[in-house]
């Protein structure tokens, strides 16, 4: 029987430095037919460059290579352009400066075939830092306590599911279902969500114990710049904004469409939380308290952090009010004097 083609995803951007790295991971994969669709999404380094000096290696591996090239718009619009170019009756996708591990594709695509109700699945993946690629900090799926349950949309849309790139495979047919024009929210910084949440939805998810994919950690990654409080909210917003343009995609009865808003707006609505307190934002910590209480998502350790933050940044306000008032009189005296 003619095994079937699996099309691994690649956006790519400026990606010099690991692209070969990931490249080796691919040759070295021993899962046949496999389809590479490699976007370059306006890299302004060599990443053009080794993308064609790997076009022959590949192909002599076996591998269908597509190099497809556009301005830069960033990770959803790369894998939406990816998209419509697959062949391949299961998906995947990855990050340029990761890696698959051995037999990665191989696993996942053995399991969909051994599962034909089954509409996805995903590896635990290691997690390395950038300086030691040998030896794993820890397992990426570890911290998700449901990762077993077959049933994962929820699980997702709360953040308490496995979304790493690199991981996951999804059968096209249910993708081709749930999203019949293979049109995904092309956000500039994220990919996952747009591919399994639609696929989630409606069929069955499975997990594999084992890690089958190489996350590296990077001093200087994709979130690295977000330092400031501004930095932060705007990741954040980008992230609601993901969530909230797929679950509107999604066929849904209008009650469990009520129910995805809701629960976004919790999910969200506490990481602004915490992020109100990291910057000792008063407004930014009472707006985001009284939408967790709105949505009955205030827990008794939530109401114990807003009474500490709100007595403290009281204080911090009373001392700079207070500050502000000495350093008025003291300039008055001066001025008299």
């Amino acid at each position: 029987m003619e095994k079937p083609l699996v099309t691994l995803l690649l956006p790519c951007y400026n990606c010099e430095k690991t692209l070969a790295r990931f490249m080796r991971s691919v040759i070295n994969e021993s899962y046949r037919p496999l389809e590479l669709i490699c976007i370059d999404d306006g890299s302004t380094d060599d990443t053009a460059k080794l993308l064609k000096n790997f076009e022959t290696i590949l192909k002599e591996s076996g591998v269908q290579y597509t190099v497809l090239t556009q301005e830069n718009i960033g990770l959803g619009g790369a894998i939406q352009t990816g998209l419509l170019h697959a062949h391949g009756d299961f998906l995947c996708w990855a990050d340029p400066d990761d890696f698959l591990l051995p037999g990665s594709v191989e696993k996942r695509a053995t399991y969909l075939l051994q599962h034909p109700a089954c509409g996805a699945v995903s590896s635990d993946a290691f997690v390395f830092d950038e300086s030691d690629l040998k030896t794993p900090l820890y397992r990426e799926a570890a911290r998700f306590s449901h990762r077993f349950e077959l049933m994962q949309f929820w699980y997702l849309l709360r953040g308490e599911g496995m979304v790493c790139a690199g991981c996951h495979m999804i059968r096209m047919r249910c993708f081709d279902e749930a999203v019949p024009n293979r049109m995904i929210y092309p956000a500039r910084r994220g990919q996952n969500y747009q591919l399994m949440l639609p696929v989630c939805y409606k069929f069955p998810h499975a997990f594999l114990d084992e890690s089958l994919y190489g996350y590296v950690n990077y001093q200087n990654g994709m979130s690295a710049g977000d330092v400031t409080e501004t930095d932060k909210l705007r990741r954040i917003a980008e992230h609601e904004t993901i969530l909230l343009q797929t679950a509107k995609q999604i066929k849904m009865p209008e009650a469990e469409y009520q129910k995805c808003l809701d629960e976004i707006a919790k999910r969200y609505a506490l990481q602004r939380f915490y992020t109100a307190i990291d910057f000792r934002n008063k407004v930014l910590l009472q707006e985001q308290y009284a939408i967790l209480k709105k949505y009955g998502a205030a827990t008794r350790d939530i109401k114990k952090l807003y009474r500490r933050n709100r007595t403290v940044l009281h204080k911090l306000c009373f001392k700079f009010f207070e500050g502000g008032k000495n350093y008025v009189q003291n300039f008055g005296d001066r001025a008299r004097l």
